[in-house]
């Protein structure tokens, strides 16, 4: 079925419940499963023989290919139908997540984790922009209001999930548990989602810009990643990065000159919206580190089980899922500019007391206040600068300007994981006590400098007001 033009269903109604139903467990597959991999890399290391570079890919992997097509994911739904190409990532999605299950080495792991991301591009812009389509007015705010709150609610259940797997049962079922869960999103979505599609989306898909992003970014993170293995080729890691910054800059010329860019350069000449993405970057960058170094020093160095290591982070979460909303009032009253400077620099403060977690790491004492004040500085960051990603791009680019927003996270996550190690020296002991203790230190203190970085950013490019964030004539 297709919705009329105009149409909206109430959001009281049972087919709307169906729907969210829909979009909420298809957008927190690919969430939940980047939660559960993190906190199964030890246990994935162990089974597999996994050196640090073949961890970092397990992550990577899917990054770079969620990273670089998203934005074509998106186009692809408005072009050809949304609940279609959502359709097609959540299957995608779901045939990926079984070989990653039954994968036998670590190269067929990561192989299977690049085309994960791609049926995370495919269904993931297609969740939200469902709902933008199917609903209208007061119950299109009321309808993603739900998706992000139940969104959270994955969020705070993910370690729980994520650590009893992994503890009881096998790694494998970090992925195998997508199964049945696609399953209900696949069968909900043919019966009770309708289909919608834009009539004035691009006649033609940039297919060149998707490329040249994805061997720029798998460039630049292949040479990073190679960087700190032993005996590694400096002419092969030189020339990955080189290859690299050639397509990216190439992508940069073709998105200037293509009819229909992924990336419109226009949104990039008014100064707050490149602020808040780099900002975003930043940010996002540092969150990444920090969830990809503290879950397994929590394992290797400190000997937590995966589900006290999954769980570490929780009041980090939950602060979130709280106090987010008014964060996001108090940003309207304050303006953006105040909230994104003061988040991210609690933040760090909350990053560098993590800098301290060891052998001997309490959970009370070492931990405990690290992600506490982590959290209170993202929830008065994450509200704020969503909303002012938005609102920096006029009305009819607001869904390209999420969809580069997102797309910039991704970014910085994949970014963090290639480079981070690297920084940090770990070199190959990702798994070894001796050499990750004093490297997750180094991690920390690297992630606290990119937070405070990303308060300085936010502090001279965003606005002291919120119509401030308008662009002019908008």
């Amino acid at each position: 079925m297709t919705t009329a033009p105009g149409a909206g269903l109430p959001y009281r109604s049972a087919a709307a419940r169906w729907v969210l139903l829909a979009t909420v467990l298809g957008s927190a597959l690919a969430f939940v499963d980047a939660t559960i991999v993190t906190i199964a890399l030890p246990a994935i290391a162990d089974d597999l023989g996994a050196t640090t570079a073949g961890l970092q890919w397990t992550v990577n992997g899917y990054a770079l290919t969620l990273a670089a097509f998203l934005l074509l994911g998106g186009a692809l739904g408005d072009r050809f139908g949304r609940r279609r190409v959502f359709l097609v990532g959540v299957a995608w999605f779901t045939l990926a997540s079984l070989a990653c299950a039954l994968a036998p080495t670590v190269g067929a792991l990561v192989a299977a984790r690049v085309l994960q991301g791609v049926g995370g591009a495919l269904l993931t812009p297609g969740s939200l922009a469902i709902l933008q389509s199917t609903f209208a007015g007061e119950d299109r705010g009321r309808a993603i209001g739900a998706w992000s709150g139940l969104g959270g609610v994955a969020g705070v259940a993910a370690p729980f999930l994520g650590g009893w797997i992994v503890e009881v049962a096998s790694w494998r079922w970090a992925f195998g548990i997508n199964v049945p869960l696609a399953a209900v999103v696949v069968a909900v979505t043919l019966r009770h989602v309708p289909e919608s599609a834009d009539p004035g989306a691009a006649p033609r898909t940039d297919v060149a810009g998707s490329a040249l992003a994805a061997v720029g970014l798998a460039g630049v993170a292949y040479g990073c990643t190679a960087w700190a293995e032993p005996g590694a080729s400096p002419v092969v890691v030189a020339g990955a990065l080189a290859a690299g910054l050639l397509a990216l800059t190439a992508f940069v010329v073709v998105e200037r000159r293509s009819t229909a860019p992924l990336v419109p350069p226009a949104l990039f000449a008014w100064r707050p919206f490149t602020g808040v993405n780099v900002a975003t970057l930043l940010v996002y960058a540092a969150l990444s580190g920090i969830g990809f170094f503290l879950v397994v020093t929590l394992q290797v160095v400190s000997g937590y089980p995966p589900l006290a290591a999954g769980l570490a982070s929780l009041p980090t979460t939950l602060l979130l899922l709280l106090l987010s909303p008014r964060a996001g009032a108090l940003g309207l009253r304050l303006g953006p500019r105040l909230p994104m400077t003061a988040g991210p620099a609690v933040a760090a403060v909350g990053t560098v007391l993590l800098a301290g977690v060891g052998a001997d790491a309490p959970y009370v004492t070492h931990v405990l206040p690290g992600v506490t004040l982590q959290g209170l500085g993202l929830a008065l960051t994450v509200a704020p600068l969503t909303t002012t990603a938005l609102a920096a791009a006029p009305d009819h680019a607001a869904g390209v300007a999420s969809a580069v927003n997102n797309a910039v996270a991704r970014v910085a996550s994949l970014l963090a994981v290639a480079v981070l190690p690297l920084v940090a020296g770990v070199g190959a002991g990702l798994t070894d006590a001796a050499r990750l203790a004093p490297a997750h230190r180094t991690a920390m203190l690297t992630c606290a400098g990119l937070l405070l970085a990303g308060a300085a950013v936010s502090w001279w490019t965003v606005p002291r007001t919120a119509a401030g964030v308008r662009p002019p004539g908008d």
